[in-house]
């Protein structure tokens, strides 16, 4: 995956170590007299230890690296006292990494009974604002004009018999959220992967037995979701490094939905391998309307 991530000078370096407790992911350490990256999952590529290096010895570059692990780092990072994963948690929000924050925030929230963790005051101290209220009239990009977004009402459709029991999950891992997911995860690997978007499930009664049953799910919404080249570079991975088997795409038919299938192309024209992609379009009543390989 080509990404940014630092880069040291050892002719500048003296080892002083004043960027190491700066990099607050844990990515650097003084070795043998020199700063060294000892993990290139760890670094975030956004360079808060540039400014405190007296030689100017530390840069950026973009190059071929393991992807960064937001979830490793928080989880490693939680040890290390709330000043140090707020500090952490501050400068993903300062460099707009809200991908990142959210993950960040969404472990926090699942780990808040962890003894020594205090995650309500870290999130307190992030300063973390509601969401503001969506009001379609004031926002073009979201508001009435996006056909996606027309309200329509239908009538369900009754069951046949009641059920004699609650029908069984076929969700084998989590997350499923692509911000959330690692593509290095074993349960890609070789794996038969349906991307969908966030509404199929909602829509379709069947889709458990009929549409996840013996695949690894990950899940997105083209047109809400930030930082969705994020999702590319994912699924890049999970092509070339996972070498999922196929990929399975379900869309609802509103227009915006269309963008899972741009971003599955366009990882595909950056992997060295090529995998069959199949394309299932489903009306807002849960019904397929195209299923096609592609």
């Amino acid at each position: 995956m080509q990404r940014d991530i630092i880069k040291i000078d050892e002719e500048k370096c003296n080892g002083c170590g004043q960027c190491v407790p700066n990099c607050h992911e844990g990515a650097l350490q003084v070795i043998d007299g020199k700063v060294r990256l000892v993990s290139e999952l760890m670094c975030d590529g956004l360079g808060a230890c540039i400014g405190n290096c007296p030689e100017g010895a530390i840069t950026i570059e973009k190059r071929e690296a393991e992807p960064y692990d937001e979830i490793a780092v928080i989880s490693g990072m939680a040890g290390k006292g709330t000043n140090t994963v707020v500090a952490h948690l501050k400068h993903l929000k300062d460099h707009d990494e809200y991908g990142y924050l959210e993950e960040a925030t969404t472990w926090l929230e699942l780990h808040r009974n962890d003894p020594g963790l205090d995650a309500d005051g870290i999130l307190a101290a992030l300063d973390r604002k509601p969401e503001p209220v969506y009001v379609a009239a004031s926002h073009g990009h979201h508001g009435a004009s996006c056909p996606g977004s027309r309200e329509r009402h239908f009538a369900a459709v009754p069951a046949f018999a009641p059920p004699t029991a609650d029908m069984p999950s076929q969700l084998t891992h989590w997350p499923v959220q692509m911000h959330l997911v690692n593509p290095n995860s074993p349960v890609y690997r070789g794996a038969d992967l349906l991307l969908a978007a966030d509404c199929v499930a909602f829509s379709m009664g069947s889709f458990h037995n009929t549409h996840l049953k013996g695949k690894a799910l990950a899940i997105a919404c083209p047109k809400l979701d930030h930082g969705t080249d994020t999702y590319i570079e994912k699924l890049t991975v999970m092509i070339d490094t996972a070498k999922v088997n196929t990929i399975t795409v379900m869309m609802m038919e509103v227009p915006c939905c269309g963008g899972l299938v741009q971003m599955v192309r366009a990882a595909l024209a950056g992997s060295s391998r090529k995998v069959p992609v199949k394309a299932l379009i489903v009306s807002v009543e849960g019904n397929i309307l195209k299923d096609e390989w592609i």
